[in-house]
């Protein structure tokens, strides 16, 4: 009986000393991001969103290992639960670690303005944060698992043993996933040079769109009919592309306008710029009307735009295409395209002027 008691004595010791430090540890765990709620508030959201729950298993973690030497439990289960503290340290370390780089990531995006069109900067550097957090993670992924198993004697020695034919297998290995790693390189690479961001209008495979998620293996673009393109990395590494926006966003775009000889170029002039004036897609920078092109049959007009966008400069254009068709409708209907036919029997009498048709009358 007194064996017995003994024995309910020190596994309720035991189990009191692990119960109290885990509770120890969530109440600490507690104070601590009250503390912060009322003294960081512009970190809080974020530290509570990201390393709350790693940050309580830490503090469980810390409180188990401070009760640790108060235990009085066999050299055996001391050595058992010595490699599991060790491995839970080191995933708690590397979940932790990774959660604070988020914070610090989320940090740096405050300070940026994404959202705004003509912003290059916040664009780039939030291309640059997107890709080296991806490296980052996968790289602590792979250190912490090669961690843990290098806690296991066993794997140890099987690592030693096979290190001779290590460099064999690398070599499989390399050949096997060359495409892979072009793909990956092609990533890090696409991070440095940054010949495309987040945020950029680019022209692919001749359809134009907006660079939506930048990974280290693909790239998707977000078309103007909201379809998602996807594109290997590569592709913007070794072929030639249009960046609209590598710059700056303003661009210059043109509308042609044909009519007959007889329009009035410089009234169509002063039209253009009253369209302009009186658009908000305009951003009163640059505008001019030219004759382009002279056909048997018509005159080329091009009006040369600009935009603080691409959106802009398409909603500019298509704007100035209808109110100049207008203008020559109500005020120069004579001035619209015509098809003028030359008879034989005119040809002797050019001087009473050529008979000319509209396309209906065609």
């Amino acid at each position: 009986m007194i064996a017995l008691l003994d024995s309910f004595g020190w596994l309720a010791w035991n189990l009191g000393l692990v119960c109290g430090a885990v509770l120890v540890g969530l109440l600490a765990h507690y104070l601590v991001f009250a503390l912060l709620g009322r003294w960081a508030h512009s970190l809080y959201d974020l530290l509570h969103a990201h390393c709350y729950q790693p940050a309580r298993w830490f503090a469980v973690a810390i409180t188990i290992w401070m009760v640790r030497p108060l235990t009085s439990l066999p050299a055996s289960v001391m050595q058992l639960i010595d490699h599991a503290l060790s491995i839970f340290w080191i995933l708690i370390f590397s979940w932790l670690f990774l959660r604070l780089c988020g914070v610090g990531h989320n940090l740096l995006l405050r300070r940026l303005h994404i959202a705004d069109t003509d912003n290059p900067r916040a664009r780039r550097i939030t291309t640059q944060l997107r890709i080296l957090n991806r490296v980052l993670t996968a790289a602590v992924v792979v250190v912490a698992v090669g961690c843990v198993l290098m806690t296991f004697t066993e794997v140890r020695q099987l690592g030693l043993s096979l290190l001779a034919s290590a460099g064999v297998a690398g070599i499989v290995v390399g050949f096997a996933a060359q495409r892979a790693l072009a793909s990956l390189m092609a990533g890090i690479q696409l991070a440095i040079t940054q010949p495309v961001q987040l945020g950029d209008v680019v022209v692919v495979e001749d359809k134009s769109g907006s660079v939506e998620e930048i990974t280290l293996t693909y790239v998707v673009v977000r078309t103007w009919d909201l379809r998602r393109l996807v594109v290997p990395v590569s592709y913007f590494i070794d072929k030639p592309f249009e960046n609209w926006t590598r710059v700056s966003a303003d661009l210059l775009g043109t509308a042609y306008l044909y009519a007959d000889y007889t329009v009035p170029v410089e009234s169509v002039r002063h039209e253009l710029e009253k369209v302009l004036q009186a658009s908000k897609h305009w951003d009163h920078k640059t505008w001019n009307l030219q004759v382009t092109n002279i056909s048997n049959q018509v005159v080329e007009l091009r009006a040369m735009l600009s935009a603080a966008d691409s959106s802009a400069l398409w909603n500019l254009c298509c704007e100035v295409r209808e109110k100049l068709l207008d203008f020559l409708q109500t005020h120069c209907p004579a001035c619209l395209p015509k098809v003028r036919i030359q008879t034989a029997s005119d040809a002797g009498h050019s001087a009473e002027g050529p008979v000319s048709q509209s396309p209906a009358a065609r």
